[in-house]
């Protein structure tokens, strides 16, 4: 079992107004992935997302794709220390 992972993302290209931010809380929780996801007024993505290492590699490389009606130019992530206490994964305002 991997150890738990938590990353702050930063999703840019064309990636509001095109359902990403759905698309990623969809996948998190198929995933079972905690965290959340919001939309920022300098027209990025960002998301936190916290799980075990390996599932956390693998919601990256399909966050990286994105939904059909999106453009991802890049996926900034870094590492951050995980919280242990979220329960799910919400779209935030």
């Amino acid at each position: 079992m991997d150890d738990l992972a938590r990353v702050r993302v930063v999703v840019t290209g064309v990636v509001q107004g095109v359902g990403y931010r759905y698309f990623a809380m969809h996948l998190a929780r198929d995933y079972g992935i905690r965290g959340w996801v919001r939309n920022r007024e300098d027209g990025v993505v960002e998301l936190e997302a916290e799980a075990e290492g390996g599932i956390v590699e693998s919601y990256l490389k399909d966050l990286r794709i994105g939904p059909r009606s999106a453009e991802v130019t890049g996926l900034d992530v870094a590492k951050i220390p995980p919280l242990g206490t979220e329960t799910g994964f919400s779209v935030r305002f």
